[in-house]
């Protein structure tokens, strides 16, 4: 009988769990939100107040964006992003078990997208607490006030566009988790700074990075990624790396890495944990 039960059990909550994965996949839920009154109002104020912004520089380094702790300390952040779609959404179960076996907090930035292919994994990952989960857009598209591309991927095409990619992954991460993110980080990292303002509109830092380790690009040799991370490591930066990726070497540079950095005297950091700040971008527009 208690195997009975059990077998019940887990048949009811597969079950469950595969409804609400229906429920929060993007097509479905970004109809919801289209009949949200609240969510619309809002979407109104933000299109109205930023309709004619000049988008400013365009860039990963850009006024608004933050990208490093703010310490003297030897502290750094993993920061680890899972861009779904047809060929990013895998899940590298390697990285995060060791991660997990040597006790590394990280702040994970996933899309819509990912979670809608990963549902069940983003789950388990959301209510760990060694991870932080952060807001890598509703489409993972660059984020962008008038349709700039990078690396071939078009960019949000307009204010209501660009505020759907930050608000809506928000509101679906908050939804599932039921903690709202903090920060976001747009597809390919790049972004105007007309986004980072409406991003601060909605209570959401834009992140960046301090320190690229170059895993995105396909078959990057675990030499390189190991280098780039080590040569360009200092107090307070934050790591880019990818964990929807699991041919790619992220894993195997992490177990050259994590030794070398925690030799040196590195601590690990998750984002929420230290206050951050960005480059000084001067305008002469």
């Amino acid at each position: 009988m208690r195997l009975l039960f059990f077998l019940l059990t887990c048949i009811i909550w597969a079950s469950d769990a595969s409804a609400q994965a229906n429920l929060y996949t993007n097509p479905v839920f970004i109809q919801q939100l289209y009949k949200d009154a609240e969510y619309l109002s809002l979407k109104q104020r933000v299109s109205q107040e930023f309709a004619h912004s000049v988008p400013g520089h365009w860039g990963e380094f850009v006024k608004g964006v933050d990208e490093d702790f703010i310490t003297q300390n030897k502290v750094i952040a993993f920061t680890f992003d899972a861009c779904g779609g047809k060929n990013g959404s895998a899940y590298d179960a390697e990285l995060i078990d060791f991660l997990n076996n040597e006790k590394i907090p990280a702040t994970l930035f996933v899309t819509g997208k990912w979670i809608d292919a990963n549902y069940t994994t983003f789950l388990k990952l959301s209510q760990n607490p060694l991870f932080e989960i952060e807001n890598h857009g509703f489409n993972h598209k660059p984020c962008s006030v008038d349709g700039e591309s990078e690396y071939g991927i078009h960019g949000t095409k307009d204010v209501p566009d660009a505020f759907d990619e930050i608000e809506a992954n928000a509101i679906k991460i908050q939804k599932i988790t039921g903690k709202r993110p903090a920060f976001y980080r747009s597809s390919t990292a790049y972004t105007d700074e007309a986004c980072a303002k409406i991003a601060r509109q909605l209570g959401i830092t834009i992140i960046s990075f301090d320190v690229l380790s170059g895993d995105a690009v396909p078959n990057t040799p675990k030499a390189v990624i190991v280098e780039s991370v080590l040569k360009n490591i200092k107090p307070g930066a934050l790591v880019i790396m990818h964990f929807n990726r699991p041919l790619w070497n992220t894993y195997e540079a992490m177990q050259e890495i994590v030794p070398e950095l925690r030799k040196r005297g590195y601590t690990f950091s998750q984002l929420q944990n230290y206050p951050l700040k960005g480059k000084l971008i001067l305008s002469y527009s």
